[in-house]
């Protein structure tokens, strides 16, 4: 009689399928989009663009830069990039139809992962109707994940930042500071409110926003990734004029109440996270008439030279946001 204790096999890596087999994995976990005409497999992708013009964008997620293995698993990796990018797309005022994705992985990393990570692009790709049509695949020291995605913007004019004008309304769809907090919780080893934890590791963008401010005629908008201070001042400089936050603790109370668990365990300002943490992706976006539904007003456009006031002053003590080379 063998007493032995049969061992478990070893999770599969990356170098033990190789490439091809990888990939053959990967694929059938992926949307194929409403637009696709010609999806993963060949050289390249084809995909329609009824409005004859496409709008791209691109973004890059790093390993110990962006995200950490320990803090997120592949599929909350895979919701973050396409989120990121999708929320660019929208802030143009555009419907996303299809993301190219270049992936960077060790050899060790388990597949498991990697599917998690289709998976996780398909939960926020799928529903908006876009494809991810291919990519590429390589080998590295650390997980990359190199995101290029398309739009569509069915006969509209693009939403550009530099449009808002004095008057307007200034007024976001989404969220912000809720991310920074999760962060600042998961930096800290300490337990807090789930949904920060979990809007740091995968953001919820309002995608149908985007399209849904084009439509009402936004003056200017954008994707609020590296906060609200530092990004609303990237609309005020490319217009030409003051966007005048007004009082954030009274025009962004909600935000302000899912974050003051977590500052006062932390004690930590609420209102900083507000105002300069990042990667909400919620839109930012000036109307010079009717604001639509889902977004709420925070702010006006002033003439004056551009720059951001807060409470009627330049928020000169506020660090005004992230910076990817100083962070």
């Amino acid at each position: 009689m063998n007493d032995a204790t049969p061992t478990t096999p070893a999770a599969p890596t990356v170098a033990d399928l190789g490439e091809d087999r990888l990939l053959a994995r990967i694929f059938p976990l992926l949307p194929a989009g409403q637009d696709t005409l010609l999806g993963p497999g060949d050289d390249a992708a084809v995909v329609a663009a009824p409005d004859g013009r496409f709008v791209v964008s691109t973004d890059v997620l790093v390993q110990d830069r962006h995200f950490r293995l320990d803090w997120s698993d592949g599929r909350a990796v895979g919701r973050r990039a396409a989120a990121q990018n999708l929320a660019d797309v929208a802030a143009m005022g555009a419907r996303p139809t299809s993301l190219v994705v270049s992936l960077v992985v060790p050899g060790t990393l388990p597949v498991a992962w990697v599917e998690d990570l289709a998976r996780g692009l398909a939960d926020l790709t799928g529903p908006v109707g876009a494809g991810v049509v291919g990519g590429d695949l390589s080998g590295g020291d650390a997980v990359v994940v190199a995101v290029t995605v398309h739009g569509d913007l069915a006969g509209r004019d693009p939403v550009l930042r530099s449009g808002a004008r004095p008057g307007d309304l200034v007024a976001l769809a989404g969220t912000v500071g809720r991310s920074a907090a999760g962060w600042a919780l998961l930096a800290a080893g300490q337990d807090g409110p789930a949904e920060l934890v979990e809007l740091y590791r995968s953001p919820r963008p309002p995608l149908a926003a985007g399209p849904a401010a084009a439509d009402a005629g936004a003056t200017a908008m954008l994707d609020v990734s590296d906060g609200l201070l530092r990004d609303a001042g990237r609309i005020a400089r490319a217009s030409g004029v003051q966007i005048d936050l007004g009082r954030p603790r009274e025009a962004l109370a909600d935000d302000l109440a899912a974050v003051a668990q977590a500052a006062d365990q932390l004690g930590a300002d609420p209102v900083r996270w507000l105002l300069t943490g990042g990667e909400d992706h919620g839109l930012l976006a000036t109307f010079g008439g009717p604001v639509p539904e889902g977004f709420r007003v925070i702010g006006r456009v002033r003439a004056g030279e551009p720059g951001v006031l807060v409470d009627g002053m330049p928020p000169e003590a506020i660090s005004p946001g992230w910076d990817h080379f100083r962070g």
